[in-house]
């Protein structure tokens, strides 16, 4: 089952049963030691998945949720390994999107739930794109419309001694350590595997590039006087006149950007291409998240197109 939440949609099945939960693994292709977020429908659901939980994490949780943040704590007794990746820790979210919220109010139980895409692709965020990813793979998709974030949740670790930002989110870095009136550590070799932390994730099967706004030009410029077909995401930069090119204007303020960025890189990804050419987003606080996810999807590639 595929159900909307406000940052992207997501695969869900019962995240106490382990039957249920490697049906997950199977549709996605997705690794079993790359641990699942369980959704619950309110903080007072903690205490069912986790142990110890600090009041670092009480107070996250009333700041922010429902809302798109994952919070990270020691795991409780009975989580199944499947869910937590064979780690002690578990991740836990409680959704603000309402078609989740009734899902989990009926359902009073947990809902294990990655982003509804093959692993390591493009994440979905309307029913549409889960639909076209799966086919008859998943028998039901609810169709909440399209997902209001865009991109997936914050992660922070609070299952040791210090807060750790895990992935960046839209819940920002600067929101959460005034929240916690402490600053967060990055991870180490020590902290928890994280949903969305490989090298290379949120990846388009067109080979993607990131650049700055001059190379781009330069570059889509170049492949298209060698008979290539070039897509573009660009925010600031005017469409240049040039032949086989598909360009996207995507929007200059990052909640709109984000907002969109999947779907757009969905369309450009579908327009038959040979490379997407994403313009570098600016290098600002409000917009690591969507710089995180650009990083990961250009990951590996080099800019040889022969």
């Amino acid at each position: 089952m595929a159900f909307p939440t406000e940052t992207v949609y997501g695969l869900g099945a019962d995240a106490g049963n382990p039957d249920a939960v490697k049906k997950i693994f199977a549709a996605k292709g997705r690794p079993q030691d790359h641990p699942l977020i369980v959704h619950i429908a309110d903080m007072a659901q903690m205490a069912n998945w986790a142990r110890n939980i600090p009041p670092s994490a009480q107070r996250l949780a009333r700041n922010f949720w429902p809302g798109p943040l994952t919070i990270i704590l020691q795991r409780g007794p009975g989580v199944s390994d499947l869910v937590t990746g064979g780690q002690d820790t578990v991740g836990l979210r409680v959704p603000s999107h309402p078609v989740a919220q009734a899902l989990l109010r009926a359902f009073d139980g947990g809902i294990a739930a990655p982003s509804a895409n093959r692993f390591g692709r493009v994440s979905a965020t309307t029913a549409e794109h889960v639909r076209r990813e799966f086919g008859n793979v998943i028998d039901l998709v609810l169709d909440g419309g399209a997902s209001a974030v865009g991109i997936e949740s914050t992660i922070v670790d609070l299952s040791g001694r210090q807060a750790t930002l895990l992935r960046p989110g839209w819940i920002t870095a600067e929101q959460l350590e005034e929240a916690l009136g402490m600053p967060l550590a990055s991870p180490d070799s020590r902290s928890p595997r994280a949903p969305g932390a490989l090298a290379r994730h949120y990846a388009p099967r067109t080979r993607l590039m990131l650049l700055e706004t001059d190379l781009l030009l330069e570059l889509a410029a170049s492949l298209t006087r060698q008979g290539k077909r070039v897509a573009v995401l660009a925010h600031s930069v005017l469409r240049p006149i040039l032949p086989d090119i598909t360009w996207i204007a995507a929007p200059r303020d990052v909640s709109g950007y984000a907002h969109d960025l999947y779907a757009n890189l969905r369309r450009l990804d579908d327009a038959g291409c040979d490379a997407i050419l994403v313009e570098a987003p600016p290098q600002e606080a409000p917009w690591s998240a969507v710089a995180d996810r650009l990083t990961r999807a250009a990951t590996g590639v080099g800019e040889s197109l022969s």
